[in-house]
This record gives C-alpha cells, sequence and structure tokens, in this order.
C-alpha cells in the first residue's frame, strides 16, 4: 500500500511546485463561477491530460520490462535520467518544455471558447503546463509498477495520481485566493522532497551497478508491489490432486485474459458449437507439466473434429507473470494449442478455480460436462472428450482409440512411489527448514547446513536473502541441501540479475553420473539461463533416499521451490 499512498501524495504535491504557479490565474479566475460547467470540466480536463502523460510513462516502464531480458543497464540509465530530473528542476522542465509550449497555446484557445468547453480545454492545458511538475514522479511512479510486470496495479497507480492531483486543484478552485500565500510560502518543500526522491534512486541505481546489494533497487521501486501480488497468489488455493464428480452448469467466458498466445481472442462466438477444454496451469508447476503429454496429443488427434484446447497461464510465482517467460516456455515446450494469459486471474476467478492444473470440458452448448483437478484420470478425460465430439458432431466419424504418449525430461509420468513433499523456500509457505539459525526475513543472512538431514528437512549454507517466495542467494558461493525421497527432483530457478549463474549438484557427495537431470551432466554442472523450472536428479537404476545438494559457482542465484516425481 505504500506505493499507492507515494502516487497519491505526489498527485498533491503538483500544486506545490513553482512551475503551477503560471496556471493558477487562470483557474482562480473562474472558481466563483458554477462548479458543474466550469470547476468540474477543468478537473476531467486535467485528469485527461494526466492520463495520456501516464500512458506514455506506462508504455516506458513496459519497454523496461523487455530491455531488463537483454541489458539491465540500459533499463538502469532510464530509471537514472529519471533520478536526475528529479534532482535539477532545470533539467527536469527542458525535458517538458515541448508539453509546456502545447499547454499555452491551449490556455489561449480556452479563452476564446464557451463556459463548458472552454473550462475543459482549460483543464487540458492546465496538464501540459504541469507537466515539468507531474512528468517525472509520475513516470518514476509507473516505471517502478511496470517493471514489476502488473498491468492492473500501474492502472491503479495511474488513477490514485489522478486523484491526488485533482484533489489538490479541488481545494485551490474551493480555497481561491485564500490559499495563495500559503501555497507560496511552500514552494521550497516540494522542491526537496522530490530532490530526496531523486538522491535514493541514484544512490539505489550505483549500489546495483557495482552490485553490493542486488535487492536495493527492487525494494525501492517494487518490493511492494511484489509482495501485494504474492500475498493474491498464496491466497488463492493450494494445489490439490481431488477429483470432483462432472457438472453441468454454464461455463464462464474466457474475457479478461491480458494477452493471447498462438491465437485472437476467444470469445463466445468463436467457440459456439466447438468443445472446449480449458486447462488451467503455469509452466513452471510440475504437475502442469506432466499433462503436456495428453493435452498435445489431445490437441493433434481430435483438433479437426472440433476440439479446441485453451491453456489459461495463470501465473503462480511472480516472475511467471513476465510475458516474455512464458512466450518462451509455450514455445520450448511445443505448445501449438491458444493460450490465454490470465494475469490478473480474471478467468481464474470466473472458474471458481483453485487447482494447478485444472481441466474443465465444456460440450457445444457451453454447458461444463466434466472437470478435473490434478494429474491423472487421462483415460476418462478422454473419453468424455470422444463422448461430447460426437454428440456434437453426430456426422463425424471420432476415432475411439486412445492416444499413447511418452513423456521427456520433466513432463514424464511420476513414480509410483512415496515422494518427499513440495517444499517452498521462501518464508511464506516454508517448512522443513533445518539450518540451525533462524530465518531473518526479507534480510540478508549467514546460515550453514547441519551435519545431519533427516527425510524431507532441508538447508542453507552462505548468505541468503529469504523472502516471500524465494531465498536469493547474496554476494559469494552458497547451497542448498535436502534429504530427500523421489525418483525426480527439480527445482525453481532464476537469475535475479538475468545473468547465467553456474552451479554443480551432488548426491550423498558424489556426482551423480547416470542419475542426473534434463538440466545436469554427469559431473553435476549445470546453467541458470532463465526463470523456470530445472529437472536435475533423475534415478536410472534403483530408487532410494538421498541427500542432495547444490552448490552455486555465482551470486544472484534465486531458488523458489522443490518437487519430485
Amino acid at each position: 500500500m505504500l506505493i499507492f499512498l507515494l502516487a497519491w501524495l505526489g498527485g498533491v504535491l503538483t500544486i506545490l511546485s513553482p512551475c503551477v504557479l503560471p496556471v493558477l490565474p487562470f483557474v482562480f479566475a473562474r472558481s466563483e463561477k458554477s462548479f458543474r460547467r466550469s470547476g468540474l470540466p477543468i478537473l476531467l480536463g486535467m485528469a485527461a491530460t494526466f492520463t495520456v502523460l501516464a500512458s506514455l510513462a506506462a508504455v516506458g516502464g513496459a519497454w523496461l520490462v523487455e530491455v531488463n531480458q537483454y541489458g539491465r543497464y540500459a533499463a538502469m540509465l532510464l530509471l537514472l535520467l529519471l533520478g536526475l530530473a528529479l534532482i535539477f528542476p532545470s533539467w527536469s522542465e527542458r525535458m517538458m518544455r515541448p508539453f509546456v509550449v502545447l499547454g499555452g497555446r491551449l490556455q489561449q484557445r480556452a479563452d476564446q471558447q464557451g463556459s463548458v468547453k472552454g473550462s475543459l480545454l482549460l483543464g487540458v492545458a492546465v496538464g501540459f503546463l504541469w507537466a515539468p511538475c507531474a512528468g517525472p514522479i509520475l513516470g518514476l511512479v509507473l516505471a517502478g509498477a511496470a517493471l514489476n510486470g502488473a498491468n492492473l496495479h500501474s492502472a491503479l497507480l495511474l488513477l490514485v495520481f489522478a486523484a491526488g492531483a485533482a484533489t489538490s486543484l479541488g481545494v485551490a478552485l474551493l480555497a481561491s485566493g485564500r490559499v495563495i500565500g500559503w501555497m507560496k510560502r511552500s514552494f521550497g518543500v516540494e522542491e526537496w522532497v522530490r530532490r530526496v526522491l531523486g538522491v535514493a534512486v541514484v544512490a539505489g541505481i550505483v549500489v546495483i551497478a557495482f552490485g553490493w546489494d542486488t535487492r536495493f533497487l527492487a525494494q525501492f521501486t517494487s518490493a511492494n508491489t511484489t509482495a501485494a501480488e504474492q500475498h493474491l497468489i498464496e491466497h488463492l488455493a493450494p494445489r490439490s490432486d481431488a477429483t470432483e464428480v462432472a457438472a453441468t452448469s454454464v461455463a464462464p467466458s474466457l474475457n479478461g485474459a491480458t494477452q493471447w498466445l498462438n491465437s485472437p481472442a476467444l470469445g463466445q462466438d468463436a467457440l459456439r458449437g466447438k468443445v472446449v477444454l480449458v486447462d488451467f496451469w503455469t509452466y513452471s508447476c510440475i504437475n502442469c507439466l506432466r499433462t503436456l503429454p495428453y493435452l498435445k496429443a489431445w490437441d493433434e488427434k481430435y483438433r479437426a473434429q472440433g476440439l479446441v484446447i485453451v491453456g489459461v497461464h495463470a501465473p503462480e510465482f511472480a516472475f511467471e507473470k513476465d510475458l516474455h517467460n512464458v512466450e518462451q516456455a509455450v514455445r520450448e515446450l511445443g505448445v501449438k494449442y491458444p493460450v490465454a494469459i490470465d494475469n490478473d486471474y480474471a478467468i481464474w476467478n470466473a472458474f471458481q478455480n483453485e487447482y494447478w492444473p485444472a481441466h474443465y470440458l465444456i460440450d457445444a452448448q457451453g454447458h461444463i460436462r466434466h472437470q478435473h483437478f490434478g494429474e491423472g484420470a487421462y483415460q476418462e478425460t478422454e473419453l468424455m472428450i470422444q463422448a461430447l465430439l460426437k454428440e456434437a458432431h453426430q456426422d463425424v466419424a471420432v476415432n475411439d482409440d486412445l492416444v499413447r504418449v511418452a513423456g521427456t525430461g520433466a513432463t514424464a509420468a511420476a513414480a509410483d512411489m512415496e515422494r518427499s513433499p513440495e517444499t517452498y523456500l521462501g518464508y511464506q509457505r516454508q517448512q522443513n527448514f533445518s539450518s540451525p539459525e533462524d530465518i531473518t526475513r526479507d534480510m540478508p543472512a549467514r546460515y550453514s547446513i547441519p551435519h545431519v538431514l533427516k527425510p524431507d528437512q532441508w538447508a542453507l549454507s552462505g548468505s541468503w536473502l529469504v523472502s516471500p517466495e524465494s531465498a536469493l542467494l547474496q554476494p559469494g558461493r552458497g547451497a542448498i541441501s535436502y534429504r530427500y525421497r523421489g525418483r525426480d527432483l527439480h527445482l525453481v530457478l532464476g537469475s535475479h540479475s538475468g545473468k547465467p549463474v553456474r552451479f554443480k549438484i551432488t548426491l550423498d557427495g558424489r556426482a551423480p553420473g547416470k542419475d542426473h537431470g534434463a538440466d545436469t551432466d554427469a559431473q553435476g554442472y549445470g546453467v541458470i539461463q532463465e526463470q523456470r523450472l530445472y529437472q536435475l536428479v533423475r534415478q536410472s537404476g534403483k530408487i532410494k533416499n538421498l541427500t542432495f545438494r547444490i552448490e552455486f559457482l555465482d551470486a544472484d542465484a534465486e531458488a523458489f521451490a522443490f518437487t519430485f516425481g
């Protein structure tokens, strides 16, 4: 909530800037007229202009997200310019001078118009003339939101900022000339607030550039956003393998997706008369990955006969909201059917879904006829697909043979045995942590691995920053150990800086040899290239309990969750 308060205060503080002084006489000159025909149109015009300026800032912030994938220094440079604009008002004014010139011309035209139309145009002019005050603060706030990949969050920030600006202008209209003297005495306060913010931004960028603290800038710009998003994700629902009896309710629409991959947006008209399989998934979920071979086989076999599979990608971790990450995963996993990006959980909530993965089969009349949560029940689901296709298209022959699939790597079916539980490294859902030291939340701290780990226990070694959803390695080497049961061991990993991170794994102190996973070699070496699930171990012979250890040879490794198969 802090970033919302800062956005609102940023809007309010614009009226305390010296650059607003030239426009106040024009605003106060109409303060005695009807608020509905004069004051309100001014506020609306100002808000519309702020919306345009904020949209430009948001586009720049979204561009930062893409740039950050390939060169973090380019993104840091843009934030540095915003920080310097806060420190040096004259530089900010030069950056915004074109907006000021346009605002002056609009103000001259406003005086020539009628009451309502002229007031509305005057509001637009006020918005442009305030650009030197609003631009840097607004751009900084929205850039921080966009770097976190939160589209809805950015829209809310824009609304809050505009409300703050409108609040201060509304007070000025009501108070009229009585407040002018107080405002003149307060101009210096706002200038110092801007400069303090600018110094903090520049200092954060310098710290990041030298690698002194890999999380300082992230905490300054978007830590509160990430925490809010993760709070939402955590309270959606835990995963489950439960299966429910088939329902017959009308299926919700697929409106609300923030983006579509492999297809244009699919509304009710596009799906009318089709049998639809809606699959809720997320690309780092091992249970979701194991269902993919069946989904791809069904898509290939039944698409021509009227089946439409829609993968609704609802992220579990914040990094899964990054469109670039999802596009890369869809491409590498060979998913050809339509994928709806459900970053705002609009479709998730419409279906009242609670699980990853979850399959909903919808008949040609738009009713949910079958649903299953978790892995398994593939034969049951395919038989229902065939039945619904025959029901919808009686003149089309449906092959009754069932598909035969065999996944590879992480998509292979789980071993039929007792396995260690899914284990999260962030403190929000952390369990079985066994380092002698207590977890220090959101602050770097040193940890060690005990001499003996009991089954399903894990521990950290080295300096780590443990956040609600992950453990982030600080400068220097570090390791994670886990005494686990299962054929496969997977770990959701990422590089906080975007640079490759080398690692080495051992099993009971030895190189894995033929028991290495798809993302490690026989000597146990591997590299973190992107944020995703990594298969580190697949036992090839008799399955036994092992002590797994992964040592990171570079800093910035970020670990999220263990899963087993």
